[in-house]
């Protein structure tokens, strides 16, 4: 019974599943929290952080010793600037970072417009992709660009803590703004762009599908209490490992409801959108994953539960209250500089009325991106896989029903990146491809939820108070229709 080990290195946490390669059961679990500083659009995290979790989850499985290949998948858009020795430089900037919302706008503007940009890309590189973050360093911390050797994502960093070699998975590597999409190469165009100026030799080789990044080293074996010489998977990025774990298949939609909230399908054809809202990535078996991105999503409906004082399942049908609940700005719709708001507030107004449409918010930024990334207005009538850290919950559950009129499945696999990631790890060691070892595993078990009449009056009321909204925070978004 060979194991294998499947890493998500997310936002706030590491977690590392141990895995029966041949029937996917999950045999051991560990998990190890790290901290995220920053204020006024600043999200970083300092990257030592993510490799001592690493050592305390695989610790915490007590089955370290027993696995036989190993493969990490991590936050995507994120930035990690290292010296010679491979030491990080400053904190890892975020995937939720906004400061580079200028940059981004600059860059877009000296590419000849949005519509150029995807183009190239498969993206238009808004404020938060490694390439805009790069930009923002370079103007705010020159020392630290100037001293900059080596430019790493957070898998990337990961794999190379693991191996010592410096590589990446065209996965993860899309969502950075310097790599095509549509052609599966680093551009030169942005690589060399007077604002940019990053030599190709500081970035890692991008592998395939089924690629092996290498073998543990000694070093890395002793501090993890792996076995030295395991092989290493290519790894990627949480959404392409999420989509792996599920063995997502073409004109399937995903909704992620995790800190941030993301929807995602798989199409056999690059997408690029010259709005910016869809996000053109490459997934992690040879297809794309086109894919929108909400800021704030579990996290923000769960603050304005504590604000509130209220339990975050006890909700009530809002009424007239809207919520906006942008706390860190939003990614679709576009506002990065957007602060929450509440409107429609009554004397009569409980929390549990502002937290239903706290919760109806933040759903309506999902529904918004999932229109985009199906090219769907209607949304279709299939149902929608709900995945992430609030699929289970009855109030998300009950929101996305009644907003999208669609039927939903719970897929009863609950750590789906690090599936995702123990299904490349048996595909590398099986010599299959990882799509196939999860579509064996049935990964996609679950409960399904009937569709629920879709509530047009609360869509059109949050859409009005949307549009009031939008002018305040200077930016666009288009209304769900």
């Amino acid at each position: 019974m060979p194991l294998v080990a499947g890493i998500d290195c997310s936002t706030q946490s590491t977690k590392a599943l141990i895995v029966d390669a041949e029937s996917g059961d999950v045999v051991a679990t560990g998990r190890a929290e790290h901290s995220v500083t920053g204020a006024d659009g600043a999200r970083e995290t300092d990257p030592e952080q993510w490799w001592e979790a690493l050592q305390i989850a695989l610790a915490q499985t007590g089955r370290a010793r027993d696995v036989a290949a190993i493969s990490v998948a991590a936050q995507q858009h994120g930035l990690v600037v290292t010296d010679d020795e491979g030491r990080p430089l400053r904190p890892a900037v975020l995937w939720n970072d906004v400061r580079s919302a200028a940059q981004a706008e600059e860059l877009i503007q000296s590419l000849g417009g949005a519509e150029y940009a995807a183009t190239l890309i498969g993206s238009v590189p808004l404020a938060a992709f490694t390439v805009t973050s790069w930009m923002w360093i370079r103007d705010h911390e020159p020392g630290v660009a100037a001293r900059t050797r080596a430019v790493r994502l957070p898998h990337d960093w990961l794999n190379e803590k693991l191996t010592g070699a410096a590589t990446t998975d065209r996965g993860d590597v899309s969502a950075t703004g310097w790599w095509s999409s549509v052609t599966d190469t680093y551009l030169e165009e942005i690589l060399q762009h007077p604002r940019v100026e990053i030599d190709s030799s500081m970035l890692p080789t991008v592998l395939g599908p089924g690629d092996c990044a290498g073998q543990v080293t000694a070093q890395a074996a002793a501090f993890l209490g792996l076995r030295e010489g395991i092989p290493v998977a290519a790894g990627t990025g949480d959404n392409p490992a999420a989509a792996l774990g599920l063995g997502l298949t073409e004109g399937e939609t995903v909704l992620s409801l995790g800190t941030s909230g993301t929807v995602y399908t798989v199409k056999s054809t690059p997408t690029a959108d010259p709005s910016g809202l869809v996000v053109g990535l490459a997934d992690a078996t040879g297809h794309y994953l086109p894919l929108a991105c909400t800021i704030n999503c579990t996290q923000a409906v769960d603050r304005v539960a504590e604000l509130f004082g209220v339990d975050r399942n006890h909700v009530d049908h809002p009424g007239d209250v809207t919520v906006m609940p942008f706390f860190d700005g939003e990614r679709t719709p576009y506002l990065p500089h957007a602060s929450a708001t509440i409107t429609g507030l009554r004397h009569d107004t409980t929390p549990a009325q502002i937290l239903g449409a706290a919760y109806e918010g933040a759903v309506l930024s999902l529904l918004k991106a999932a229109e985009l990334v199906t090219e769907d207005s209607d949304l279709g009538t299939s149902p929608l896989l709900l995945i992430g850290g609030g699929a289970k919950g009855r109030a998300w559950q009950d929101t996305v029903r009644r907003l999208s009129g669609r039927p939903i499945i719970v897929p009863s696999v609950v750590e789906l990146v690090a599936i995702g990631a123990a299904a490349q790890a048996a595909g590398l060691l099986h010599r299959q491809p990882a799509v196939d070892v999860a579509a064996s595993w049935d990964t996609r078990r679950g409960e399904r939820h009937d569709a629920a009449t879709r509530d047009d009056e609360r869509i059109e009321r949050m859409n009005d108070a949307l549009s009031r909204a939008e002018p305040l925070f200077g930016s666009r978004s288009t209304s769900l229709r």
